[in-house]
């Protein structure tokens, strides 16, 4: 089938997105109004953007014209958050702050969350959460009257212990921090723990071995 985007409503468009562009990982956004307001609210349109700088983007919208979402107003003021990840002991909790709760609405306490301090921002990170991301925003690209691109360089990172198996090295058991992913239609998510592992072909070996 062939869809013409040009010719199709935005949340026709939206639809065959989410339908397709599958697992999308979790941004558990805290962020500070400039009244100290705390707000937490997860976004899937997210991912790391590059690592030399670290770089995160998270794509935000609007709750309708003219009213931006509480997340982007207050990164746009501070220009500092904490993107936290989620797991599969957490999804219920980024659910429950993932309503539409007014604006002001602490959905930390609503969701019955921990709050740890970050080290270098304002803003604090979920202690619930295996990894958090502390960020500071580097620019705030207006994508179209509805939407925007949140660009933000990670400071710093917050790592469950025990998913740490060599400080010094920097690895990461990465399927004990069972993260979970964005699916399809309304309420769809997938855990990450049915892996499988598929190494990368060096070029002279493909040289070498691919059929003749």
């Amino acid at each position: 089938m062939y869809f013409d985007f040009g010719k199709l409503p935005p949340n026709e468009c939206y639809k065959l997105f989410v339908s397709t562009i599958t697992p999308r990982p979790i941004a558990w956004v805290v962020s500070q109004s400039g009244e100290g307001t705390l707000n937490a609210a997860p976004f899937s349109f997210f991912n790391a953007f590059a690592a030399d700088p670290p770089v995160i983007g998270i794509g935000i919208g609007s709750h309708k014209r003219g009213r931006p979402k509480d997340t982007r107003r207050n990164i746009e003021e501070s220009r500092q958050f904490v993107v936290n990840l989620v797991s599969e002991e957490n999804a219920t909790a980024m659910n429950v702050t993932a309503i539409d709760f007014d604006y002001g609405v602490n959905e930390l306490d609503e969701a019955g969350l921990t709050l740890l301090p970050s080290t270098l921002i304002h803003p604090p990170r979920i202690a619930e959460s295996p990894v958090a991301f502390e960020c500071e925003l580097i620019q705030s690209i207006e994508l179209g009257e509805h939407s925007s691109l949140i660009l933000g360089r990670v400071l710093a990172m917050h790592l469950r212990d025990d998913a740490v198996i060599d400080p010094d090295h920097h690895y990461v058991d990465t399927p004990s921090l069972k993260l979970i992913g964005r699916m399809h239609g309304a309420g769809w998510y997938a855990r990450t723990s049915d892996l499988f592992k598929m190494d990368r072909i060096p070029l002279a070996d493909w040289n070498q071995d691919r059929p003749r």
